[in-house]
């Protein structure tokens, strides 16, 4: 029986397992909460205010009727009530009082609002007002809670004669806050439903970015992202638009040899070679570019990040895989020799057969000799000084594809490397790329300069050891290295030749040097002349051109 699918979860859930709409809910709340406090403090302030406005107002109507002359008057007349009554109830209502109380100075009255509380007590406190003073108070009288002020009445000798009660019932101060309570209940509503719309708008944004994911979500896809970022061998770096470092995980810092972590630094200050820093801050997409950093052969690639966000940076290690494609390069020419060899065997084979069936015995053996010497004094010449196999091994190939390409390859007499004297620091995978592309180069300019040269095609090898260093010193009859190129014969993509492909031997030799702690001399005599100095024992990291 098939599986139904879940029903999708209603709005109000979905919105809550959101990063947005759990922000929102949250927002919500504290504006209103701000909102709510906001409102209530108002309330107090503005009750508070009302209060003491009333005070104000209840003493000043006191007082007014208190001076007046015809209270003064009426309480030492034989019937105060009669004349106070009418005076009382016409001042109240001029004043916006609730009631105007007069009495003698027992508290006994002889004016009210009620006509039938005329003679009864006072309800309040009068001691004050008996002594001279002002004062008001909240009391619960005939007509409800109020706030009153009691003053006396003072004749002209300055003794209390009567005492007079103004006051506003707690009722008619809450009816006065009703209107301004409604205006901030509704001051309030609108600044909780503005606050409402932009947090709704706001987050309407977020949920757009966070795809609608949760915090766990999103926490979970960070914690994704960096163990991704950190496990892959392949290097990684992201720039921002002004060249800073925002993200180089654990392979890019390896193979750029940064120690440290320099996120908000701007790439140019990382002291990378020139060329990778400009192919790396280039503003056009850089496609599997070759550099060379001091101890490794980098393919580069860069892309843009959308719109104007930064670019980012591929860095894949091809060290290895260019010195295997080094002895590669070596053992086909290997190769190839030995074919042509295999072929100028064939023919100078034929020759001695030839020349046997001619009767010409004594000519056949010398012929047969003679070339047989040739090749045999090379061979021993190279093993007799070069005890080290490796370069022994690469001399005696390189003699061959020299022969086949019709230049003289000389070993100088005083080249002499016996075995075991290379200390294991230097590898023999170094040496080869050295020797090598000291070689190759050599070759290639002694052919491209052979219409050129008085004599024939040349390379001269030097190897050997010269007091604590291992000298490796190759010279060819070419054109030489112009003056004004000697400081670029290093730098990658350098080359004399046409042909693609070309421009990192050079590159290859001085970084393997700087590896070994060693020295690149660029000199000339009847063409160009490298000198490599390799430290047997204490390394010196420099290069000199």
């Amino acid at each position: 029986m098939p599986m139904r699918p879940l029903p999708p979860l209603p709005l109000p859930r979905r919105l809550l397992r959101s990063l947005a709409g759990q922000l929102f809910v949250v927002q919500v709340v504290i504006v209103a909460a701000v909102v709510a406090g906001g409102a209530v403090l108002a309330y107090l302030a503005t009750a508070q205010r009302a209060d003491d406005t009333a005070r104000r107002q209840v003493v000043a109507v006191a007082r007014m009727v208190a001076d007046s002359p015809t209270v003064r008057q009426a309480a030492l007349g034989p019937n105060p009530s009669a004349v106070l009554q009418p005076y009382a109830e016409r001042i109240r209502a001029d004043a916006g009082v609730d009631f105007i109380t007069v009495m003698d100075t027992h508290g006994i009255r002889w004016a009210h609002p009620d006509a039938s509380r005329i003679g009864q007590p006072f309800l309040g406190t009068i001691e004050p007002a008996l002594h001279g003073h002002t004062f008001t108070e909240t009391y619960t009288g005939t007509l409800g809670p109020s706030v009153r002020a009691v003053t006396p009445v003072l004749d002209d000798q300055g003794t209390v004669i009567a005492l007079v009660s103004s006051g506003i019932t707690v009722q008619s101060i809450s009816q006065g806050l009703q209107g301004p309570l409604l205006a901030l209940v509704a001051v309030a509503l609108a600044a909780l439903a503005l606050g409402a719309v932009g947090t709704y708008l706001a987050n309407a944004r977020l949920r757009r970015h966070t795809h609608g994911m949760g915090a766990a979500e999103l926490s979970h896809l960070y914690d994704y992202h960096q163990a991704t970022l950190h496990s892959v061998r392949e290097g990684l770096i992201l720039l921002d638009p002004a060249g800073r470092l925002v993200l180089c995980n654990d392979a890019a810092r390896e193979l750029l040899s940064v120690r440290e972590d320099r996120a908000g630094r701007p790439f140019a200050e990382l002291g990378l070679p020139e060329s990778l820093t400009r192919a790396v801050l280039s503003t056009e997409p850089v496609h599997d570019e070759i550099h060379l950093t001091d101890d490794r052969v980098l393919v580069v690639n860069t892309s843009a990040i959308g719109a104007g966000l930064g670019s980012v940076v591929t860095l894949r290690d091809h060290t290895e895989l260019q010195a295997l494609s080094g002895e590669l390069d070596s053992a086909r020419g290997f190769g190839e020799a030995l074919a042509a060899q295999a072929h100028e065997a064939a023919n100078r084979l034929h020759a001695v057969v030839s020349l046997v069936e001619l009767g010409r015995h004594r000519e056949a053996v010398e012929f047969a000799t003679t070339e047989l010497a040739l090749a045999q004094r090379l061979t021993d010449r190279v093993v007799a000084a070069v005890g080290e196999p490796v370069l022994a091994a690469l001399l005696l190939g390189k003699a061959a594809e020299a022969a086949e390409s019709g230049v003289e390859f000389t070993l100088t007499e005083d080249s002499r490397i016996d075995d075991g004297v290379l200390p294991a620091a230097l590898s023999a995978r170094d040496l080869v790329t050295i020797l090598g592309n000291l070689i190759d180069n050599a070759l290639d300019a002694a052919l491209a300069n052979a219409a050129h040269s008085a004599g024939p095609p040349e390379v001269v090898v030097t190897a050997r050891i010269d007091g604590e260093e291992l000298l490796l010193r190759v010279a060819d009859t070419g054109a030489g290295i112009a003056p004004d190129a000697v400081g670029e014969v290093f730098r990658r993509g350098w080359s004399t030749k046409e042909r693609a492909g070309h421009g990192l031997g050079l590159a290859l030799v001085a970084q393997a040097a700087r590896r070994g702690g060693g020295t690149v001399e660029v000199g000339r005599e009847r063409g160009a002349v490298l000198t490599v100095r390799l430290p047997l024992r204490r390394p010196v990291l420099e290069v000199r051109r």
